[in-house]
């Protein structure tokens, strides 16, 4: 693949609503197909969601304000979907303290180095590769329950990563947890098929509970049990950037506790990198 004729593609795709096109198949090339594992029968939904994919994943490499900005011109971040690139751009200009001429300017390195770690990397989803069907974390006081349906991209799927982090939770059916947050499958999948994964974790202190998918995701159901001594107010994080978890002048969207002290949220087809969840702070 050359490298010149992906970063060309890629300065095009950038223009106009960016991944949000309504044309977008005439608008991605053979460069960007190439590097994404686009094929010929593949429609728009299964191109953007590729493209996305692969942008937001090898994006992840780069230093915080380069991806602020590359997420943000391909209208990757939700918050950054505004339908001309200049909008997206001052948008960007302001998460990152910038001024817009500053940000094209990080654009265009971040083009750059998008371009060169795609054709040095392989580009293919490579066998056993696998993504997220749906997945259910559901958070009381004394435990975390998972729920986990995958799904092999690739013949020979033989283990994934759980949402839930530490190898001491205990199964309760699907696999076997490994050291290393892996788990190991009873049979390698065949594509296309699909397998379901449960478990109870011991939960960690804190006052979130947030999902970071690295590959393609369609839906996230997240309930939490905070009882009747919960906080008054519990913030979604709906793509967000993993710095937002911690910063308390970050807003997202507000929910109040229903009359059991739950909170109930979810969140479908989630952008790799970004992260969907909840926050909450503790009654004064």
């Amino acid at each position: 693949m050359e490298r010149a004729e992906l970063v060309r593609e890629l300065k095009s795709l950038r223009k106009g609503r960016g991944l949000q096109a309504s044309r977008l198949p005439d608008r991605v090339g053979p460069a960007l197909r190439a590097a994404c594992a686009v094929s010929e029968p593949d429609g728009m939904v299964v191109i953007r969601a590729k493209v996305t994919a692969r942008l937001s994943e090898l994006s992840s490499h780069l230093p915080e304000d380069l991806r602020v900005a590359v997420l943000a011109a391909f209208a990757i971040t939700p918050e950054a979907r505004q339908p001309l690139y200049q909008e997206r751009v001052r948008w960007a200009a302001g998460r990152v303290d910038r001024d817009p001429r500053t940000v094209r300017r990080r654009v265009d390195e971040a083009i750059e180095l998008l371009a060169e770690l795609a054709t040095g990397s392989p580009v293919a989803a490579s066998p056993g590769s696998w993504h997220t069907a749906s997945l259910t974390l559901a958070l009381s006081e004394s435990c975390l329950f998972e729920h986990h349906r995958v799904v092999a991209d690739q013949d020979g799927l033989r283990s994934f990563s759980p949402a839930a982090d530490g190898a001491d939770g205990l199964v309760l059916y699907g696999g076997t947890l490994m050291e290393g947050d892996t788990v190991d499958l009873p049979r390698p999948l065949s594509r296309g098929e699909s397998w379901e994964f449960a478990a109870v974790f011991k939960p960690k202190p804190g006052s979130h509970l947030v999902y970071v998918p690295r590959d393609r995701c369609e839906v996230f159901d997240l309930r939490v049990r905070f009882g009747m001594e919960g906080p008054s107010e519990v913030l979604a994080l709906d793509g967000a950037f993993e710095r937002d978890i911690a910063d308390p002048g970050y807003r997202g969207r507000p929910f109040t506790l229903d009359a059991a002290g739950e909170v109930h949220l979810q969140f479908r087809h989630l952008t790799p990198g970004l992260v969907y969840g909840a926050r909450w702070a503790d009654r004064p």
